[in-house]
């Protein structure tokens, strides 16, 4: 087949029940630098041993600058927050302070496809509003008049007393509802939590977790619930440091797989899974085009939908046929599921006349992964598939670390890393929360669109985000395990283990672009480059990016 594009062939489920692959309690951003006036910062002064100790931080990606002394991996690492780095510090008054508020607001005006202006006194688009376009109106709004919000003690019936008569009813509603939730975000921030709660108590008043519009839905009753959990935990006095915390966003992602009819139809109908399945699995056939013993080792295999697209690319090749088709997966949990996969792999390879061997490398943690796990032979090539993996590690830098070195060991002919394009490990609470909410609008937005018709679908979908915000927005220090960070933050992370990145295909952006095509909501999905990887976007805001990597 040399290096040309794969055929399209979408496989049937029921000849092979994938599963949820792509959609990792996801959430979404916009690809926006964006920074704090001196005012919202917290402090992050360190002592002298602290600064010599600290060489790699993920907490500091507000400024997303860092110093590297050496391409080797040091011998320690930190990502623990420094002391005094808990949000306790008093916040200005106004939120007229907050640039990050402030640059959203500003880049209303480039949506150029949705053709409608910044200023919320001047036209709009008859075209319906996005629910992230909302919230760019409710802080713009927001901002204009804050200072009416600091000097009243009441809850106003209409914020500013004025709606945007260019806006539709259920708009203007939105934007109504998000202006509260700004207000209440600030009140927390302030920590003025009485005055925080009367604005979310009218909130929820006036909310519902599964019906009404995703503003109702994401904006006002998952961050509204976030917040009052924040304040009871701030109230309550009981705080938690260094505590070993489940991942509660990686528990409902687990169940959810263990459902493969409702982890498929999740897959099927969210586009992103499958343009990165298919751009990723474009990279690696042509990485290994003129080998015929391949190894593929998946950090996440999930219910192994991505597998079976490359196992169709590899049967359709004419030239140098493969040999052994060899599957490698790193299993944490779940033993069960993965043996199930692998039945169903084993079957499938069989079906296409593919030769093929599965694995399972269970560990109870990434620490006790080795290299030689793995039985990686001579002549194999060898490509890793990491699908939203690495995020779930930013957190425990001890583990990240180990598998880095790991990977470096093996060298893998190409390496494949799919991550959700997003800032959610500032310091400071307010920035996550503004990021946070400006990315989960987006996802919200493209669940509501691509699952009108799948209520249940939609709503374990909608409970994995939401606890993915609860951790955002109501946790702090040890027990805050949702860290997303953007493509720049890891491209400086990888230098550090001697990765170099390597730019996909025309052929696997035409795969992307191919997929778009096959669904009905496929004109709101961007496929752009970043460099050398894929930014993956909903109508204007960046949610995922897929990069390949290899091992000088």
């Amino acid at each position: 087949m040399g290096r040309g594009p794969f055929s399209f062939t979408p496989f049937k489920s029921n000849e092979f029940h994938g599963g949820y692959g792509s959609i990792q309690g996801e959430d979404v951003v916009l690809q926006r630098e964006h920074t704090f006036s001196s005012t919202m910062e917290l402090n992050t002064h360190e002592d002298q041993s602290q600064k010599q100790q600290r060489s790699f931080d993920f907490d500091h990606v507000t400024s997303e600058e860092f110093n590297f002394e050496s391409v080797q991996p040091p011998k320690k690492f930190s990502f623990q927050e420094t002391k005094g780095q808990k949000d306790k510090q008093v916040l200005p008054s106004s939120l007229a302070s907050l640039e990050l508020l402030s640059n959203y607001g500003r880049r209303f005006n480039k949506i150029g496809t949705q053709n409608i202006r910044c200023s919320v006194e001047t036209c709009f688009s008859p075209q319906k509003l996005s629910t992230e376009e909302i919230i760019r109106v409710a802080g713009a709004r927001y901002l204009q008049h804050s200072t009416q919000w600091h000097h009243d003690l009441c809850i106003p019936m209409h914020p500013y007393g004025m709606s945007l008569g260019v806006l539709s009813e259920e708009e203007n509603r939105g934007v109504e509802l998000a202006q509260f939730l700004l207000a209440a975000a600030e009140r927390v921030g302030c920590q003025q939590f009485e005055r925080a709660s009367m604005l979310l108590s009218h909130l929820l008043w006036n909310s519902s977790g599964g019906g009404g519009s995703p503003v109702e839905r994401v904006v006002v009753f998952h961050f509204s619930q976030a917040l009052l959990e924040r304040i009871k935990r701030e109230t309550s006095g009981k705080v938690t440091l260094n505590k070993c915390v489940k991942n509660e966003e990686r528990e409902m992602i687990e169940k959810l797989r263990l459902d493969t009819n409702m982890a498929l139809t999740c897959h099927e109908k969210i586009p992103f899974n499958q343009v990165m399945q298919f751009s990723g699995v474009q990279a690696i056939v042509e990485h290994v085009a003129f080998q015929t013993r391949i190894h593929l080792i998946n950090l996440d295999i999930g219910c192994g939908v991505q597998c079976t697209a490359l196992m169709q690319a590899l049967a359709e090749r004419h030239e140098r046929q493969v040999e052994l088709l060899k599957i490698t997966a790193i299993g944490l949990q779940g033993k069960t599921r993965l043996e199930e996969t692998g039945k169903r792999l084993v079957s499938f390879a069989e079906s296409l006349n593919l030769p093929f061997l599965y694995k399972i490398v269970f560990v109870r943690s990434i620490t006790e992964i080795k290299a030689e796990q793995f039985g990686i032979e001579d002549n194999e090539a060898v490509a890793v598939y990491s699908p939203y993996m690495l995020r779930t590690m930013v957190s425990d830098f001890v583990s990240l670390e180990h598998l880095m070195r790991v990977m470096r060991k093996i060298r893998p002919t190409i390496m494949i890393v799919l991550e959700l394009e997003a800032k959610h490990n500032s310091p400071s609470f307010v920035n996550r929360f503004i990021e946070a909410l400006f990315f989960y609008a987006a996802f919200f937005d493209c669940i509501d669109t691509c699952m009108k018709q799948d209520y249940e679908c939609r709503m374990r979908l909608e409970g994995i985000l939401s606890e993915g915000i609860r951790n955002i927005v109501a946790m702090e220090d040890g027990e805050r395990r949702v860290r997303d960070v953007k493509i720049d933050v890891w491209r400086r992370f990888f230098a550090r283990y001697s990765m170099v990145e390597t730019a996909f295909s025309e052929s696997s952006l035409y795969q992307a672009n191919l997929v778009t095509k096959k669904f009905e909501c496929g004109n709101f999905c961007t496929v752009e480059r970043n460099g050398k990887c894929l930014i993956l976007g909903w109508k204007g805001a960046t949610i995922h990016s897929i990069s390949a990597w290899k091992f000088l």
